[in-house]
């Protein structure tokens, strides 16, 4: 069964300005069980991560901070979101659930996250609406209790994954890999073990075979016992961030092919959302449920 981590906390409420983005993660479950493609037993809600785990990865000061709403206003206008205690505690029940899906995939060889994906989280702060790096804290789970030895993080948001770079920089047993658009946030970017920059508007023909002559190669090369894929749709030439033109079939080939590489080497992977900020919520919601509908497809 695939296995969903959905919280109606994830959909928190924001000021004005900011609800359009958070839509997604009421709507994203909604359509699934409205066409069939899946039944509210897909869906589990996760608890809230605890303490000693969020502090394997983020510096003690700066999560103490965070959970007493003392970051400074320079820290809170990098992140983007208006800082509030049920925000904070969305973020740890999202990195909850990326951390049980880890249980899942080993289980059926994928599990997703509605959430999550917050990949601009560094150790000690938080920017681009992420507070703290769900990927990052599932893999150090998974290395702390030796569920894993060689993990691969495929970020093929379009916003390179610059936290989740400076986290595992000196971690051999985590490879990360982004794909991202060149001339995009972040400004300063960090070095990933691999980063392939795209230039504005790549589509579908150029982006998909970047994606095949390099994401086969790193399985092969670097063999990986477990996966992490952060399947942002911000890469569509309707998002308004993202500076791509991959169409929403190109985005369904990505997912196709990322899942079928997983398969062939046999790694089990946790899919996380990442970003979507096309103008029509449609949009969004279409993309990355054709994420899902990949994974029932070939795993089920």
């Amino acid at each position: 069964m695939l296995r969903i981590a959905h919280c109606p906390l994830y959909s928190h409420p924001l000021p004005e300005g900011h609800r359009f983005p958070m839509l997604k993660y009421e709507l994203i479950p909604a359509q699934l069980i409205y066409e069939g493609t899946c039944t509210p037993e897909n869906f589990f809600c996760p608890s809230a991560l605890p303490e000693d785990l969020i502090l394997r990865v983020h510096d003690a000061k700066y999560w103490e901070d965070l959970k007493g709403l003392r970051l400074s206003p320079k820290m809170v206008r990098r992140i983007g979101f208006p800082l509030s205690a049920p925000l904070v505690q969305r973020e740890i029940i999202i990195a909850q659930g990326t951390l049980d899906c880890c249980h899942y995939a080993e289980e059926f060889g994928v599990a997703m996250n509605v959430a999550g994906g917050t990949h601009h989280a560094f150790t000690d702060r938080g920017e681009g609406f992420c507070l703290l790096n769900d990927v990052a804290l599932a893999a150090q789970y998974l290395l702390d209790h030796q569920r894993a030895a060689c993990i691969l993080v495929i970020d093929l948001d379009v916003h390179q994954g610059n936290g989740t770079a400076a986290i595992f920089r000196d971690e051999p047993r985590v490879f990360t890999f982004s794909m991202h658009g060149k001339d995009n946030y972040p400004l300063h970017k960090e070095q990933s073990d691999l980063d392939v920059p795209l230039p504005t508007g790549t589509s579908d023909r150029e982006y998909l075979q970047v994606l095949a002559d390099t994401l086969g190669n790193l399985f092969e090369n670097y063999r990986p016992d477990f996966a992490f894929y952060v399947a942002g749709v911000d890469i569509l030439a309707t998002d308004k961030l993202g500076h791509l033109s991959v169409s929403r079939e190109g985005c369904r080939q990505r997912d196709e092919f990322v899942f079928k590489t997983c398969q062939r080497y046999q790694v089990p992977v946790v899919v996380t959302m990442g970003g979507g900020y096309s103008a029509r919520i449609v949009d969004v919601v279409e993309a990355h449920c054709n994420t899902y509908r990949a994974a029932l497809n070939l795993y089920f």
